[in-house]
């Protein structure tokens, strides 16, 4: 029977499964109606895969039930058939010692449930950090028509009549703990204030920029940044979701077809404007490597050095994602930077991504700034090399103190995390503001996970005389709700033999961010003669996942994906039996 173009239709994947002749079409339908799933279900009917992320160890994701059956109805009414299937959930607040180290777990998770199962296409419920990232660099790898829906922010943290935003509040009362600034009782009488409801972050953290990203890159439907996990509207985009991703699979758009050049070069840009947070870096370099779309780190400084950051939101302005739903949302944003976007870049709605926003309206301008006169100048993330990172370092201006992105002090050395734990806070520590920070062993392997540790606490007695902030720098990567001078990613890391494993107390740092240039006043020949005293740090003892990952796992300035997920391989089933 044709369709309405006059063409036959196409055979699809799941009719492998369901169509399949004699004894094997019998056992795929039979065990699936145990689920009281009526038999034209499988008479042609698209099989869209819900891949859902819900774990309440994951309390940004913990709401993701209702999210799913809101995607159900949708794909029902469209003439799909949803099936749900969970995956390994990451959640930042709870997991140890780095959700960075499962994410490419999880992304396989996902790659190899989409491709052992009977799915035409499906929808990622992604929420916290690194489930977006894991869920599209695992769809990504089959290729099939995909949809991201992500669960959306908490309400605004309320607290003794102001607002406050989760996770950058967590840093400002650590440090207020530490100077005795507020109680124990404070501090817990706040932590309901910060998180009070279902959600991620409501600031501009990893979470909310990823959400941003998926929607600039074509891949989520408008609106789907900012609208509050707890408004009926979000449960209104997962019922369109659900919806659209029949459509999609009916007229196989690919995610090849959406995440393209274009839209990855859009994803740059928007990241500027939002003030996004530096995780985007290694995870869209990551995810391109999946698409052998040519990506490169030196593509973030190229395309987004010159673009204005246009939100005032934490924590890089004031206000939070409830405010910039209120106010526009993405689409708005979108609006201001149409000179500097790709119009013409597919979304997964149908419509190019300018058809979405042309006429978006703003309702705020102490919240969504235009191009012309933008919050702050300098948006984007600085790309810095030199002879301490040779292969490439990130700081996100828009975050810093003005004053420091040009700064030349001495070193002060922490070898690992728990060396800095034990003596940031040494009366006895020479230190003072003109000092950089600098932690080393915490990249990809020497944690091992690439923690988000990058923000560290200023001294205890620094923070006493008034010091807000300092120059640091590691190889670790920091949160996106994080503030201030912090250089993170630094390639190659400490623990791969990289020039910050070379770094000691007291030697001259030399920051210049407007030449993208990150210095170590050393000279090559004592360099040299450091190097060949240096060994290695010592490596937990491998087994299981984590053999994998230590000997996998790539550096920074290439997204920190396993060598050998590089390149996509299709959602081809290479035996047909059981």
């Amino acid at each position: 029977m044709a369709d309405d173009s006059g063409r036959a239709p196409r055979r699809l994947r799941s009719a492998a499964w369901f169509d399949a002749p004699g004894r094997e079409g019998i056992l795929h339908r039979s065990w699936v109606k145990n689920q009281g799933i009526p038999d034209d279900a499988f008479d042609g009917r698209p099989v869209i895969g819900i891949c859902n992320t819900f774990s309440e160890l994951a309390p940004c994701n913990a709401h993701f039930r209702t999210l799913a059956e809101r995607v159900k109805r949708g794909v029902w009414e469209a003439g799909g058939f949803p099936l749900e299937f969970p995956v390994m959930s990451l959640g930042e607040s709870l997991m140890r010692p780095s959700t960075m180290m499962f994410r490419n777990l999880v992304s396989m998770d996902v790659e190899e449930s989409i491709r052992a199962n009977p799915i035409d296409g499906v929808v990622l419920l992604a929420g916290c950090d690194k489930t977006t990232p894991a869920l599209l660099m695992g769809a990504a790898s089959c290729d099939l028509p995909t949809i991201v829906l992500s669960g959306g922010p908490m309400l605004n943290g309320k607290f003794r009549g102001r607002d406050v935003g989760s996770g950058t509040m967590l840093w400002q009362l650590g440090d207020e703990l530490k100077t005795g600034a507020i109680s124990e009782a404070d501090a817990r009488a706040a932590e309901v204030c910060m998180s009070r409801s279902a959600g991620t972050c409501m600031t501009m953290g990893t979470a909310s920029t990823m959400a941003s990203l998926v929607e600039a890159m074509g891949v989520a439907l408008p609106d789907n940044a900012a609208i509050p996990a707890v408004d009926a509207r979000r449960n209104t985009l997962a019922h369109l979701t659900g919806r659209r991703i029949v459509a999609l699979v009916r007229q196989d758009v690919r995610l090849s077809q959406i995440l393209t050049r274009a839209a990855f070069e859009n994803a740059i840009v928007t990241n500027a404007a939002i003030g996004g947070s530096t995780n985007a870096v290694v995870h869209l370099l990551a995810l391109a490597g999946r698409l052998g779309v040519p990506l490169t780190l030196a593509d973030w400084d190229l395309l987004g050095r010159d673009v204005p950051c246009l939100l005032n939101l934490v924590p890089s302005g004031k206000y939070l994602m409830e405010d910039f739903f209120y106010a526009g949302g993405l689409p708005a944003l979108l609006r201001e930077l149409g000179q500097r976007l790709h119009k013409d870049a597919p979304t997964v709605n149908g419509r190019t991504l300018w058809q979405n926003v042309a006429e978006a309206p703003c309702w705020n301008r102490d919240v969504i700034f235009p191009f012309e006169r933008p919050f702050k100048p300098a948006g984007g993330i600085a790309v810095l090399t030199g002879n301490l990172a040779p292969q490439g370092a990130a700081l996100k201006p828009s975050a810093a103190t003005p004053a420091l992105l040009r700064h030349r002090g001495p070193a002060v050395v922490f070898e690992t995390i728990e060396d800095y734990d034990r003596r940031i806070d040494d009366p006895a520590l020479d230190v003072t503001a003109d000092s950089v920070l600098v932690l080393k062993n915490c990249g990809p392997r020497g944690y091992p996970g690439f923690p988000e540790v990058g923000l560290l606490s200023l001294p205890k007695k620094l923070l006493e005389r008034g010091v807000k902030d300092m120059v640091r720098l590691s190889d670790a990567r920091m949160s996106g709700t994080a503030g201030g001078t912090i250089v993170v990613h630094v390639a190659p890391e400490a623990a791969a033999g990289g020039p910050l494993a070379l770094v000691e107390a007291g030697d001259m740092i030399e920051l210049d961010v407007e030449r993208r240039r990150l210095h170590l006043d050393v000279s090559d020949e004592e360099l040299a003669r450091r190097r060949a005293r240096w060994t290695p740090p010592p490596a937990p003892e491998p087994r299981g996942y984590l053999k994998l990952y230590l000997d996998h796992v790539l550096q920074a300035d290439r997204g920190a994906d396993f060598d050998f997920l590089v390149g996509g391989s299709g959602a081809r089933v290479f035996r047909g039996n059981h």
